[in-house]
């Protein structure tokens, strides 16, 4: 007997990898949009979950942004039910906050994200996030200078998320999700040329792949995946160094003993004797910490904060996203509102 075609067999192949790695039980949720790629990943998780013993389940998110999400979110839903997930749920949420309404709409997602995972513990949410999706978010973050960790693109797996399909192109998933005899949506945002994904995936790529030839999001995603692991061992340097200068700004300078400070403050001296990368690291996470939002927050925010530390001339205080302002003090640099 022939097998499912290799479109469906390579997402469910993936699917399988995932679920397979996931403790004994560990609920899987499919976040659906309603899309092809997410309909695809529940679909390929509700053929392999019962056969692994793994319970899934899904949420899809309703933004409130358009006439008729309510209805839309409950369509969907409905799928993800008719496909033998359980349970479902659709989570209202209100898009607010600073950053642009794409940040916004990102973080009311994941906000309800983490709280079904909380409900349904222990659990992981799994994205359908591709390879092509991955290339945008390499040349998003080169748009924005934030250097190798944004250029790293995203992780197969962060905290409690998962994505599955990140090593599959869009096409491919596509396919999947039409020969599994799912229909999908295509949200009307992402072809809105205000939105900056929407213009790399119809302009930007495009544009690149007719001027340098074919393949041009696969590299950018073996760029991302060579990056991760550097910039992996970075953060974990950095990482000890935040803790340094935390713990020497809640104690005067002594490291006997030490705490980190209540309020996010880093001690100077520590940071000063740093190598560069390791430094705008930490100035770039603290920042982070203090209530910028990260699709704001660029590289000339993170210099201006590296110039209070290596070129202090009594400099005033500097503006970040999200009202935050940084400035020294006592030998210690500050992020307040």
């Amino acid at each position: 007997m022939s097998g499912p075609p290799p479109a469906v067999a390579a997402v469910r192949s993936a699917v399988r990898r995932v679920l397979s790695d996931l403790p004994e039980g560990t609920t899987a949720l499919v976040a659906c949009s309603g899309g092809a790629d997410s309909l695809a990943l529940a679909g390929a998780v509700a053929f392999e979950a019962p056969r692994l013993g793994v319970p899934a389940g899904g949420v899809t998110v309703d933004h409130g942004l358009q006439e008729g999400s309510g209805r839309h979110a409950e369509a969907v839903s409905g799928v993800l039910r008719g496909l033998g997930l359980d349970p479902v749920r659709v989570a209202a949420v209100r898009v607010s906050g600073g950053g642009g309404p794409e940040a916004a709409a990102r973080r009311a997602r994941y906000d309800a994200l983490d709280e079904t995972i909380a409900e349904h513990a222990p659990a992981v949410a799994l994205l359908g996030h591709t390879l092509d999706d991955q290339a945008e978010t390499v040349l998003l973050g080169l748009a924005r200078g934030s250097g190798a960790r944004s250029l790293a693109g995203m992780a197969r797996r962060t905290g409690d998320y998962l994505r599955p399909l990140l090593d599959l192109d869009r096409a491919t998933v596509r396919e999947a999700c039409s020969l599994m005899g799912l229909s999908p949506w295509e949200d009307p945002h992402n072809h809105d040329p205000r939105f900056a994904r929407s213009r790399v995936r119809h302009e930007a790529l495009p544009a690149l792949e007719s001027a340098l030839g074919p393949g041009i999001a696969a590299a950018l995603a073996r760029t991302a995946a060579l990056l991760r692991s550097d910039a992996d061992t970075l953060d974990a340097l950095a990482d000890t160094l935040h803790e340094r200068a935390r713990a020497l700004a809640g104690t005067g300078g002594s490291a006997e003993g030490a705490n980190p400070a209540a309020d996010g403050s880093l001690a100077v001296e520590p940071l000063e004797h740093a190598e560069p990368s390791l430094r705008t690291r930490v100035l770039r996470r603290a920042a982070l910490e203090s209530g910028c939002p990260a699709s704001a927050l660029n590289a000339r925010h993170v210099r201006e904060l590296d110039r209070l530390v290596t070129e202090w001339r009594g400099q005033a205080h500097i503006d970040l996203p999200g009202g935050i302002r940084g400035r020294r003090s006592a030998g210690r640099i500050l992020f307040e509102r």
